[in-house]
């Protein structure tokens, strides 16, 4: 039956959009917050954007007034009224919403939520651990030399040339939008690089330049359905795909990638294989490079995997699913009501 705008709460599922979160990626988190409250079918739910930083977790209510979510079952009052979540989409960018912490919360007060496990998603948010992870399932990564907080002064440079090479890539091992990321050409830039990553993350990944084409691809699968969206390719005259580039501009995005049909079917299987080795839940985007192997063949290289990727009007996942002829509005009806 289809609810009209009239039908009471009762009659509709109630949906948290979990947005903020404790790292630099906060405000990134708010402004997905507003693309999926905008992007949802409001006949079907009732939608509210909840606030978490810290110990303040708080509804943003509809006449611009918060209530406080209390914690024992993540609940709030309105109009007098105590109010009960049936789901929570997190759109968290970096933790608590992207390494299992938030997903371990809502596991423990039984309520379905829209990312992958715990374990899937502390997996994932640590960039380490994912590649060694899908390393041995066959998937491309780059090397790469992890370092621990403490442990840079007895960082072997010779090591880093041998192993990893020049240009490298200095990141957090867990973080995303690029924050404390370093392109570094030369031995001396290393240890700037490394202090500014380690502002980030205790954990820093010294990774291997991958040359090559840069495409992100979104999927999502159902008990139904397995949908592998059509691939954005990246193009930027920044040194690499950068805060900026990603969020002020800098960049220009051409969707679907200009790939072979024969590369964008290998792609998209790749991207399908990955999931289900994850055994993921709700949307994810996964970035690669499109390189050369040896002997000049087409080489697919993962870079990264994102649980729960920016869902602003103009994000990567947005523009693939209107490529796809796809409403995103059914898209997120999909994926609530696969917990279901």
């Amino acid at each position: 039956m289809k609810l009209n705008k009239n039908s009471v709460n009762n009659n509709k599922r109630t949906i948290a959009i979990v947005c903020g979160g404790d790292s630099s990626e906060h405000d990134v988190s708010l402004r997905s917050a507003q693309g999926l409250y905008s992007f949802f079918d409001k006949d079907r739910y009732n939608v509210y954007v909840v606030d978490v930083k810290g110990t303040d977790w708080h509804v943003n209510l509809a006449d611009g007034s918060i209530a406080v979510i209390d914690k024992n079952d993540f609940s709030f009052m309105e109009n007098g009224k105590m109010r009960l979540f049936d789901y929570a989409y997190i759109t968290i960018h970096g933790t608590p919403g992207e390494n299992g912490i938030m997903q371990g919360y809502f596991d423990l007060i039984n309520m379905p939520y829209s990312t992958s496990s715990v374990l899937v998603e502390a997996m994932t948010f640590n960039k380490y651990v994912l590649n060694n992870y899908l390393r041995g399932f066959g998937v491309n990564v780059a090397p790469s030399i992890l370092l621990r907080r403490g442990e840079e002064e007895t960082l072997d440079e010779q090591r880093v040339m041998d192993e990893i090479g020049m240009p490298c890539f200095v990141k957090p091992s867990a973080d995303g939008s690029s924050f404390g990321v370093s392109k570094v050409k030369n031995i001396d830039q290393l240890a700037p690089a490394l202090r500014l990553a380690f502002m980030e993350s205790d954990e820093v990944m010294i990774e291997s330049f991958m040359e090559g084409t840069e495409i992100s691809i979104g999927v999502y699968k159902t008990r139904e359905k397995s949908v592998v969206l059509p691939a954005t390719e990246v193009v930027t005259s920044n040194e690499f795909f950068d805060y900026d580039a990603k969020y002020n501009g800098q960049v220009q995005e051409i969707t679907p990638a200009r790939l072979s049909d024969d590369v964008a079917r290998k792609v998209a299987d790749e991207t399908s294989r990955i999931y289900d080795l994850l055994h993921a839940n709700g949307i994810l985007r996964i970035d690669y490079i499109i390189g050369k192997d040896e002997n000049g063949g087409d080489k697919i290289m993962m870079l990264e995997v994102n649980t729960t990727p920016g869902m602003t009007a103009t994000s990567f996942i947005p523009q693939q699913v209107r490529a796809a002829g796809l409403d995103i509005k059914d898209v997120l009806t999909d994926i609530v009501e696969n917990q279901f």
